[in-house]
């Protein structure tokens, strides 16, 4: 599925996350955060989440594949001046194929359509990998901080309209 523009792959169809499929979403977050559990050496907030209360403040959308296979999940939260990216997680074998980048510019095109000016996210320090593809989309950093569990977080921000 690669292409330049990720999000006119018409093999890449989104939908929201309907609530009988909680436990697809959650297997997917679980799979697509456990390779950073020996990087972070504990739980990224995606993977230990409970989606079905998640879900009750939160907007979900699936990717799917040309097959109709969640290849990739997006959680939304909105704010009163912003959108957050809860979180972008993409499957093992649909990584490095712009599955990431189209659901960013999915959330993007959501701020602009809920008329907010500003995309957040936020990562761990030690996901310099996501960081960098952050900021090659044009997410700035914003702030640091340390939670009281110990994890380093990098916040980042991008004006879309």
């Amino acid at each position: 599925m690669p292409t330049d523009d990720p999000t006119s792959d018409p093999a890449l169809a989104l939908h929201p996350v309907r609530t009988d499929e909680v436990a697809q979403l959650t297997r997917l977050q679980r799979a697509a955060y456990a390779p950073w559990l020996p990087i972070l050496g504990l739980e990224p907030l995606p993977y230990r989440a409970d989606y079905s209360a998640l879900l009750a403040d939160h907007d979900a959308w699936f990717a799917r594949g040309a097959d109709g296979a969640e290849i990739g999940a997006l959680i939304l939260a909105s704010h009163a001046d912003h959108l957050l990216i809860w979180s972008v997680a993409v499957a093992s074998d649909a990584a490095r194929r712009g599955v990431g980048r189209a659901l960013i510019a999915f959330a993007e095109a959501e701020a602009v359509r809920r008329n907010l000016a500003e995309v957040r996210l936020y990562t761990n320090a030690l996901m310099a990998r996501n960081i960098a593809l952050y900021r090659r989309l044009g997410y700035r950093e914003t702030h640091r901080e340390t939670t009281p569990d110990g994890r380093n977080i990098v916040h980042m921000a991008k004006r879309v309209a």
